[in-house]
């Protein structure tokens, strides 16, 4: 059951890792999360079922103290959806702590010859209990076994406090700006999460200390009450992302204040089209609700465009636009992706095919080539020219121009 378990949470770590590390940082704190949950049962796996001399000497104690970095990557997420801020500190240094003191602790076992490894996987197979026994790092030396095995979960429990509680704060302050994705969704997807971890850690840590009340470690191997319980609490942190699709979007954040890229002296179209002549000011009492930030986004856009004129640049790309109107790149590509249904490229060769089509209108095919109205348009070539043209018009420039040839 281990073994599946851990063939999911790895499946679930490429998903989120190879599709979603590049336009959402926040998921490779997610994918490495669900990755290292995934090396600590594989672990336990080894340990407790697989009866491998081999695997044993292979991965006993070699993998160990990356289990210490599940209650970090936990927090390092919350606190990136939380605030869109994926940067690192040099204070969250501090959170390998723990992981580099196991670390340092086991070099011992680390770097001891291969046939010792083997004789210590050979007990540990023979006698599961002599898991207590054996001083396996400098920590036991000082705690007993049990209490480090016990470290492990704990850590994730402090950890999943630490998250929760920077939870309930950003939920309670309600000066801080909400997450583009309604209020309700983030609340359900981190609830939900909090639950099936706390499950799971819960259950894991009565198991050790079960086992050592009893001083018998058979209960990782009886299927019983608690190992009932772990199963579930892993299956649903595993199998929740799939429910929540949206949370690969990297849930951006409604700006504090919505500052005009360039003030328009026509002023900007309301919902039935027409113009109040205002200019684009921040409106203060505006709620902060996603409908608000689609529009701010849409509206710096078309501010862009039409006046800074991007498009005519012939590397113009998401990434350009974003840095012109001060907006992540990721949140310009849920704009275009959820709410335009078109890609930014297909966007930018409209105003290209429209500019184009303007400078021919004016006459301009009478004294410049069909490949220079092209180049001034933005585009790199005369055959791309050709073809966006043919793609979006239905017909070529060429003849297009022929109807003001006259």
């Amino acid at each position: 059951m281990l073994l599946s378990f851990t063939v999911l949470g790895i499946f679930l770590s490429v998903i989120l890792l190879w599709f979603n590390a590049r336009n959402f940082a926040s998921s490779i704190y997610l994918g490495v999360f669900f990755l290292l949950i995934s090396v600590y049962n594989f672990n336990q796996y080894v340990i407790f079922e697989s009866k491998s001399v081999f695997l044993v000497s292979l991965f006993y104690l070699n993998i160990g103290f990356l289990s210490y970095l599940i209650g970090p990557m936990l927090y390092w997420y919350v606190r990136s959806v939380l605030t869109d801020d994926s940067r690192m500190k040099k204070t969250d240094l501090l959170h390998l702590l723990p992981m580099v003191v196991f670390f340092i602790s086991t070099l011992p076992y680390l770097l001891s010859s291969w046939l010792h490894k083997v004789e210590i996987a050979t007990k540990i197979v023979n006698d599961i209990d002599s898991l207590w026994k054996y001083n396996s790092t400098f920590l036991t030396e000082v705690f007993r076994t049990y209490v480090v095995y016990l470290s492990r979960p704990v850590l994730i429990f402090a950890y999943a406090i630490f998250s929760l509680n920077l939870f309930l704060r950003y939920l309670k302050n309600k000066r801080e700006p909400k997450t583009l994705i309604h209020p309700h969704f983030i609340t359900k997807w981190l609830t939900v999460l909090f639950v099936f971890l706390m499950i799971w850690f819960v259950s894991q840590t009565l198991q050790i200390i079960e086992s050592k009340i009893t001083g018998n470690l058979n209960v990782f191997y009886t299927l019983n009450a608690l190992k009932i319980l772990s199963g579930f609490g892993l299956v649903g942190l595993l199998v929740l992302p799939f429910f929540f699709p949206a949370i690969l979007y990297g849930l951006p954040r409604h700006p504090e204040s919505i500052v005009p890229l360039i003030v328009m002296e026509k002023g900007i179209k309301n919902e039935q089209g027409e113009t109040d002549g205002s200019p684009v000011t921040e409106r203060k009492n505006q709620t902060p609700f996603e409908t608000d930030y689609i529009l701010h986004i849409r509206h710096k856009v078309e501010l862009c465009m039409e006046q800074v004129k991007p498009y005519l640049q012939p590397d113009c790309n998401i990434g350009y636009v974003s840095k012109l109107i001060n907006i992540p790149a990721h949140h310009l590509s849920y704009y275009f992706r959820e709410e335009k249904n078109q890609s930014f490229n297909d966007y930018r060769n409209e105003w290209r095919v429209n500019y184009a089509k303007n400078l021919i209108r004016e006459g301009r095919a009478k004294e410049l080539t069909l490949e220079a109205i092209g180049r001034l348009s933005g585009f790199s070539s005369r055959k791309t020219f050709l073809s966006v043209c043919k793609k979006i018009e239905g017909i070529s420039p060429g003849i297009f121009a022929e109807q003001f040839a006259k």
